[in-house]
């Protein structure tokens, strides 16, 4: 009775869930889950050699023309069992339902502990019979090569290949892993090989094929939380380090001047890491420069003499004012190192560029490395948007669900958990000062050491995290830290957060990816066991269980987040790491009104409402209506956050499409196996508009001036013939410009004869390249210096995006007609003279 009534009890849950409006659809759903479930039986019975079988016969029957939704109820079925035989892990409905709406480009939301790696099994073998190559998006290498060697057996199964793509990779070995049917790798990984294909010089030397279909797991993570962050390739550039120091100096005596009335000569922007100099800090900088002799008496800083000097002055102030040490960046073997907002993980191979990097280098006092000037980029937004088709799994979509649609229309949709969620989220306790919230904690933190309850304590920041642990430290209080210091051991730490008696701090990178299991991660081998080997793993899950049983009765894992973020689905990521698979679990956040959150949007005046409720010192603030104000300035910063991406969007927009002219056109000249028709169509260009020149509009008439034409074609062309004789009485132009033709090629047959057609089509095709590359990284110069000052036009009343796009298109027009002129003297001085 107690189990009908338990059944029924879920059936009537799964209902409410589906009938919600945006979830209505998923009815249709569990049609196709039914038809999944009727073949069960029947696969079931066959053998090994003929499951493996079905991955032909359903290659064959794509090629006759069937849809993969036609195919999907077998193919399930068949990854379904393959599964169960070699894991001994069967997916649940709730997974089919995942792999479903994976496979109909949507974002499936998936509660922690779920099984979203064992749901991507079914999409993601699905869309590789079509044999265009599906790649899997991991957030780092752990969980790259963890997942690839989890599936690969499953895969290879299957009759699949799995191939996995690393940094440091040959070109070969990236070739035979972009080959395989399903590909894993980190979405930086996958974004610079599609950037560095755009800049080879040999056809064989391309890596990818084309953009077919991305599974991205934690979604959230790289299309909302890095979609600003560009992939730059960039080259050193050379700078005598001198400046740096010297405007470091400068800086540190301002900063002494301006610290008691800072308002008056900065204008700084937290959020946005924006800081201006005001009338009044200029004219004290302008000051402090003359007296150092780096500016003469009477001199100004925006004089063009001076202008570089403006350029160093505000990476050096954003240095000292917005970029701080353990909160943007870290000092790692006495380099920086800078650290995701969002992930609080380390972000290798990346420096900030334009001299920023080299300004902090000079503020911690460390070695200056070259600059980095822009050769290729791409942001995450405009990368996943080449791929005929994306999906994604997280457990924290909902909240964006308006941006996923808008920007990537994609759908989220809500997966119903296996497990009913007992966990308990408290309600946040607010205290007046920092101090007094830490002494809360650490209160709450010795409790816990006593009742063994394991402990996640989340923290926003790794200053924070190790404030935290220096005070525990103190008190002999055993732990674990988890931050970007430690990133190398992070997915180890996170598997022993559920241990009895641990206790874990991490900011909020904590270990996304990997599952806080009650009683600890218990690694069992399945497959070929004998007697003892089974008689070892019974006694292993035995003890585990007794672990997992006493820790639930505690309560589970207990999570006390010690500030609210400005996302709630940040909140919501470390709140999912307790309560897996309906495990118990309880959460809390601890604030206090000197916390970012409340201080940042400070409109409400904190110091009234603590006089309007009456607060007093060391008390607990549990008040509904500060819950509430916290809640509606998450939102608005959603919001805002959302605007500022949309923004910033409108300029990549602009970016995009002039990146994509010029992938197409370099693309042309690389697989162009006729470069001499590309280059004879640059020659009658050029001769055209230079002929053009020298003809002189007077009262209507058209004349040449062929003194000076002769004169300069001579000069640029190396041609030796007499125009005025020849077409004094001729006066057509396109005679001329027949005749200049006909001896340019006359001279370049010669050539041709003397080097080799080989050889000069290879020297062809190399030249055309480099120019249009060096090209490419002039424009994008002139672009990112337009980018920084473009805000400066609504002063006067211009819309900044619209003269980013007449200005950009203005860079780009002139650049591809300066790749014309370029080619053709090249073409003219280097091979039909100097060869």
């Amino acid at each position: 009775m107690l189990i009908n009534f338990i059944i029924k009890k879920m059936i009537y849950n799964l209902i409410k869930i589906l009938l919600n409006k945006k979830n209505f659809f998923l009815i249709k759903k569990f049609k196709i889950i039914k038809k999944i479930n009727d073949l069960e039986p029947y696969i079931k019975k066959l053998s090994n050699k003929q499951i493996k079988k079905y991955t032909i016969k359903f290659k064959k029957r794509i090629k006759n023309g069937e849809t993969l939704k036609s195919i999907l109820p077998e193919a399930f079925a068949i990854v379904r069992e393959t599964s169960k035989r070699l894991y001994n892990m069967r997916h649940f409905n709730i997974q089919l339902l995942g792999g479903i709406i994976l496979n109909e480009r949507c974002i499936a939301e998936m509660k922690t502990g779920e099984g979203k790696t064992l749901t991507s099994t079914l999409t993601i073998y699905l869309n590789a019979l079509k044999e265009k190559g599906v790649h899997i998006i991991t957030v780092n290498d752990y969980l790259t090569k963890r997942d690839a060697k989890n599936n690969k057996l499953l895969f290879e199964f299957l009759n699949l290949k799995v191939g996995i793509n690393l940094t440091g990779m040959t070109i070969n070995e990236k070739k035979k892993a972009y080959n395989s049917d399903i590909t894993y790798g980190t979405s930086n990984e996958f974004g610079f090989d599609y950037l560095k294909d755009n800049m080879i010089f040999k056809k064989k030397n391309k890596v990818q094929r084309n953009l077919y279909y991305a599974l991205i797991d934690e979604i959230d993570s790289i299309l909302i939380d890095e979609s600003r962050t560009p992939l730059v390739i960039s080259y050193n550039y050379k700078k005598n380090s001198n400046i740096y120091f010297k405007i470091n100096k400068i800086i540190l005596i301002l900063i002494k001047k301006t610290k008691k009335n800072l308002k008056k000569f900065y204008k700084i922007n937290y959020k946005n890491k924006q800081i201006y100099l005001t009338e009044y800090g200029l004219k004290l900088i302008e000051k402090i420069l003359i007296l150092k002799n780096i500016i003469k008496k009477n001199e100004s800083l925006y004089s063009k003499k001076n202008i570089y000097l403006m350029y160093h002055i505000n990476n050096s102030l954003s240095a000292h004012f917005l970029f701080n040490k353990n909160i943007d960046y870290i000092l790692k073997k006495k380099k920086i190192k800078i650290i995701d907002e969002y992930t609080g993980r380390i972000i290798n191979n990346r420096k900030w560029s334009d001299g920023l990097h080299q300004a902090i280098e000079t503020k911690e006092n460390i070695c200056i490395n070259n600059e980095n000037k822009t050769l290729s980029f791409i942001t995450f937004q405009k990368y996943f948007l080449l791929y005929k088709k994306i999906s994604g799994m997280t457990g924290t979509a909902y909240t964006e669900y308006n941006e996923f649609k808008e920007i990537y229309n994609l759908k989220t949709i809500k997966i119903p958990s296996n497990c009913k969620s007992i966990r308990k989220d408290k309600s946040d306790r607010v205290y007046i000062t920092k101090k007094e919230k830490f002494k809360a904690i650490i209160k709450k933190i010795k409790k816990h050491t006593l009742s063994k309850q394991p402990l996640l304590i989340g923290t926003i920041t790794i200053k924070e995290s190790e404030k935290l642990s220096k005070k525990l430290n103190k008190l002999n209080i055993k732990h674990q830290v988890l931050n970007a210091h430690f990133h190398s051991i992070e997915s180890n730490i996170i598997s022993k957060a559920g241990k009895l008696g641990s206790i874990t701090i991490a900011t909020n990178m904590a270990g996304r990816g990997t599952d806080i299991i009650l009683g600890g991660n218990l690694k069992i081998k399945n497959n070929n066991l004998n007697i003892k080997n089974k008689f070892k793993n019974l006694i292993k899950q035995k003890e585990w269980k007794k672990k997992h049983d006493i820790i639930s009765k505690m309560g589970g894992l207990y999570i006390i987040g010690t500030e609210r973020y400005e996302s709630r689905r940040i909140d919501n990521q470390l709140i999912g790491r307790s309560g897996r698979q309906g495990d118990p679990g309880t959460t809390r956040f601890y604030l206090s009104f000197e916390d970012k959150i409340i201080n940042f949007l400070n409109k409400y005046n904190i110091s009234n409402l603590i006089h309007k409720f009456g607060f007093k010192k060391n008390q607990i603030i549990e008040n509904k209506f500060i819950n509430k104000l916290i809640k509606k300035i998450q939102k608005k910063n959603e919001i805002r956050n959302f605007k500022i991406r949309k923004e910033l969007l409108k300029y990549d927009n602009v970016n995009n499409k002039q990146r994509n002219i010029f992938y197409n056109k370099r693309n042309k000249i690389l697989n162009n196996n006729k470069i001499n028709k590309i280059i004879c169509n640059i020659i009658k260009y050029v001769v055209n508009s230079i002929v053009k020149q020298y003809i002189i509009i007077n009262f209507l008439i058209k004349k040449f001036d062929y003194i000076n034409l002769e004169f300069f074609i001579k000069k640029e062309f190396y041609i030796n013939f007499n125009i005025i004789k020849l077409f004094y009485k001729n006066k057509k132009k396109n005679i001329l410009l027949k005749y200049i033709l006909i001896i340019l090629k006359i001279n370049y047959l010669k050539k041709k004869k003397t080097i080799g057609n080989k050889n000069i089509k290879n020297i062809e095709k190399y030249i055309l390249l480099k120019t249009f590359d060096m090209l490419w990284k002039e424009y994008l110069y002139s672009i990112n210096y337009l980018k920084k000052g473009i805000y400066l036009y609504i002063h006067i009343n211009k819309n900044p995006i619209q003269e980013y796009k007449r200005k950009s298109f203005y860079i780009f027009c002139n650049m591809l007609e300066s790749f014309k002129y370029e080619i053709f003297y090249i073409i003219n001085t280097i091979i039909f003279i100097k060869i």
